[in-house]
């Protein structure tokens, strides 16, 4: 296995029953957390709602974006959905395939061709745009990947929140460029992604690029830390 690939590390492990694995996730804005393995193998019982609202909201024949273990991929399939999960992480696709996920693509997105209905993109899922300029790439890309009427479901989170003073000013470098745009380093045994960029878009700002790029706008579900579930369509 490649050593830039700790996902997919970390998956293979918790397969052959490393039950308490963690990834350790770095960036430029906060301290180091991490990400327990065993969260990426969760069942349906244990999705929180929003991911529950999005596999409800899910419809004809479905992307798995950014799939990982393929917790998400798994329900759409015990549902009876055409569903392909798709992931950049040659290890996650393995183990997606020893898991039983009956249609697994190893490919960045850019790269994929095809028709679907319904894009998924859970777990903060646009985030994989990295940059604005990465999601007018990400939206221009995804309308030659939807049928007509086709849909994008996606989750990402307002972070203004984590640039708040003790008064409830928010404090901005305007110099930085926008503030939703992270760098990070997922780091597991000695695997290491390397840096990469990392999207986080609120609400008002994704409508004005849906809109920009032909599609509608709705927000499915609202979490309690500036996070939500957004429905961005084909315009007819």
């Amino acid at each position: 296995m490649n050593n830039n690939d700790p996902i997919g590390s970390a998956v293979s492990d918790f397969l052959a029953g490393k039950q308490h694995a963690e990834i350790i996730v770095e960036s430029n804005l906060t301290e180091d957390d991490v990400i327990p393995v065993d969260y990426l193998f969760r069942e349906p019982a244990d999705m929180p709602e929003m991911e529950h609202t999005a596999l409800q909201a899910s419809k004809g024949k479905v992307l798995d974006i950014g799939a990982g273990a393929g917790c998400h991929a798994l329900a759409l399939q015990n549902l009876g959905f055409d569903v392909t999960a798709l992931d950049v992480s040659e290890g996650a696709a393995t183990a997606m395939r020893e898991r039983g996920v009956k249609q697994v693509v190893n490919q960045n997105i850019f790269d994929v061709t095809g028709k679907y209905d319904t894009l998924l993109l859970l777990m903060n899922g646009i985030g994989i745009a990295g940059t604005l300029d990465g999601l007018d790439r990400f939206l221009q890309h995804a309308r030659t990947l939807l049928n007509p009427n086709g849909q994008i479901l996606l989750e990402s989170s307002d972070i203004l929140y984590m640039f708040e003073e003790e008064d409830g000013s928010v404090l901005l470098d305007l110099n930085a460029g926008y503030y939703g745009e992270v760098k990070y380093n997922m780091k597991y045994k000695d695997q290491q992604s390397g840096w990469f960029d990392w999207l986080f878009i609120d609400p008002a700002i994704l409508e004005d690029y849906a809109t920009k790029h032909g599609y509608t706008f709705e927000v499915l579900y609202e979490g309690d830390m500036g996070n939500y579930l957004a429905r961005l369509m084909l315009m007819e």
